[in-house]
């Protein structure tokens, strides 16, 4: 390519004016340059045939720079270029220390990553709990836990880096865990103080707001006027509150209006996670509580809703135990599965779930720990007891057992027609529900559901393109800047001159995912280059081993 000189460059208009206001010091007018590709902005504006131009860390120019040059030139002929995808609701942590490449998720054109949801984060640890974790994560990933709050966390993070950018949450189940401890009790005037103060230390370090899950233990135990409360140091801090709402099932709309009344009486902005209705008897309900969050929206309620593209759900086996069973450390719920009378009620609640469900080949052993029950993986519950001549909630309860409760599960239980419904709602975003592994190494275990590898491309290619559920504009913009306006993130989420160069070039013709429940360990197609903060981390859909990535603090 004919190299410019400064003098030309600058009678050119426009691009020279961008290359001068760059501040261009090398001997390239950029770092790079998109050439030739169809620009969607991620607000929803007419897609463009426009060349992208890189300087540093941002997107300098937006143009026709067929008369400039950059140290790096990609050609996008015939592909989209939009902004990098935001996960808005993920459970990555400990596995960006195994594996820094987070390559299940760069690989699908996400560029920042949203963790520490459904009340869940690696944060704040008590020093009894933190020797534990330590040597849980040494034996599963090999990672050395030397931290006990978000800024430790984020220190660690940052000294390993990452191929994309990092937020988290508070988990409101840790933070309970540290100031009440895992039993159903509510915590007393001065616990609330502790609760109050460390949430506030995390927003301080830069933690979008607090998550909570309220179907799990010890979250669950929460009444709604300690999580208004909580909320209140949220809102203080413009933080979010997203929520896996107490139910998702029978009383799901009983969980939105509790969700709704935390928001209007703390004032916080409110995410509700994966919104489904889970179980055959509450799919006739959806379009009742799509309503309902509208009717709020309407009244000024902050709300807002996400979702992952498949029809079922992933969570721990523990599930099948009430909440009653779940109270404190691991060693005493394993003795309620050992005591002939409790494990009796814990039987009957079992069972009544399996039925929920739709029977035991609704339900598939994801992962489990020990060599000796990997067997398992990937078979559903009716095949297992099959094997072992075991009833099925005998069989749970003692692989509960033999992996100390470390078991995760895949269940079948929501309605295509109702995914859809959600997916094109317009206050629903994307977000995957899953962490960022590899097919290989510490990451590579196990059967995850495919939500880990595919969620995106899946949006892209099936519910897009092939369904035409919404179009390119609506699917991107689902996927970037109403996230990004969402959660406060600065200059993210859109191309535009002046924002962080994050970036997912890909193709429309062939983008999908490949993923799938019985070997998930698959990456997409059609993801052919993700810039992450102006470097490139896959070209032509494979991974470069850059880690551009930073954490992003609330």
């Amino acid at each position: 390519m004919e190299k410019i000189s400064r003098r030309r460059f600058i009678k050119t208009g426009t691009v020279a004016g961008i290359g001068l206001l760059a501040g261009c010091s090398s001997g390239s007018d950029f770092d790079m340059i998109i050439r030739n590709g169809t620009l969607i902005d991620g607000l929803g504006n007419p897609p463009e045939k426009m060349d992208l131009g890189i300087k540093k860390d941002k997107i300098a120019a937006i143009d026709d720079l067929s008369r400039a040059d950059a140290d790096q030139i990609l050609d996008a002929e015939g592909l989209f270029i939009s902004p990098g995808f935001i996960d808005i609701h993920t459970h990555t942590d400990i596995e960006l220390l195994a594996n820094p490449k987070a390559e299940s998720k760069i690989r699908q054109g996400v560029t920042t990553e949203v963790a520490g949801n459904c009340g869940s984060s690696p944060f704040p640890l008590r020093q009894e709990d933190h020797q534990q974790f330590r040597k849980q994560m040494r034996k599963s990933y090999g990672v050395d836990v030397n931290w006990t709050d978000l800024k430790g966390f984020f220190q660690a993070l940052e000294t390993h880096k990452s191929a994309l950018n990092y937020m988290s949450f508070t988990g409101h189940g840790d933070l309970r865990t540290f100031a009440v401890g895992k039993n159903d009790t509510a915590p007393t005037k001065e616990q609330m103080k502790i609760m109050k103060k460390r949430l506030a230390q995390t927003m301080e370090f830069g933690s979008l707001g607090l998550s909570t899950g309220l179907e799990y233990a010890p979250g669950s135990y929460a009444e709604t006027d300690e999580l208004v409360e909580l909320c209140k140091v949220v809102k203080d801090y413009n933080g979010v509150y997203a929520t896996h709402m107490r139910s998702e099932g029978a009383r799901v709309e009983e969980a939105i209006q509790e969700a709704l009344t935390i928001s209007r009486k703390s004032g916080v902005s409110l995410q509700i996670s994966h919104l489904k209705a889970c179980n055959r008897p509450n799919w006739k309900k959806v379009d009742n509580m799509l309503k309902v969050i509208h009717q709020a929206k309407q009244q000024g309620v902050p709300v807002m809703a996400d979702r992952y593209p498949y029809n079922a759900w992933g969570t721990g086996l523990t599930s099948f135990l009430p909440l009653w069973a779940r109270q404190g450390n691991t060693d005493q719920i394993l003795q309620r599965l050992d005591n002939a009378k409790s494990r009796a009620k814990i039987r009957d609640y079992c069972s009544q779930r399996g039925k929920l469900i739709g029977g035991w080949d609704h339900i598939m052993i994801s992962s489990c720990q020990s060599e000796k029950n990997k067997r398992w993986e990937g078979k559903y519950v009716s095949e297992c007891v099959k094997e072992t001549g075991k009833e099925p909630c005998e069989f749970i309860f003692d692989l509960l057992k033999a992996e100390r409760n470390r078991v995760n599960i895949i269940g079948f239980a929501m309605d295509e027609n109702n995914l859809k419904k959600v997916l094109k709602d317009p206050m629903v975003v994307i977000g995957s529900d899953g962490s960022a592994v590899a097919p290989y190494g510490k990451l590579g275990n196990g059967v995850p559901h495919p939500r880990y590898y595919g969620s995106f491309p899946r949006v892209l290619g099936k519910y897009c393109r092939e369904e035409k559920l919404f179009d390119w504009l609506v699917a991107i913009k689902k996927m970037t800047s109403q996230s990004a306006r969402k959660l406060g993130l600065n200059r993210r989420g859109v191309l535009k001159k002046g924002y962080f160069a994050d970036i997912t070039v890909f193709d429309p013709n062939t983008v999908i995912d490949q993923a799938a429940f019985s070997d998930p360990h698959q990456y997409p197609i059609g993801i052919e280059y993700v810039i992450v903060n102006g470097k490139p981390v896959v070209v032509k859909g494979e991974h470069t081993g850059d880690l551009p990535g930073r954490i992003l603090r609330a």
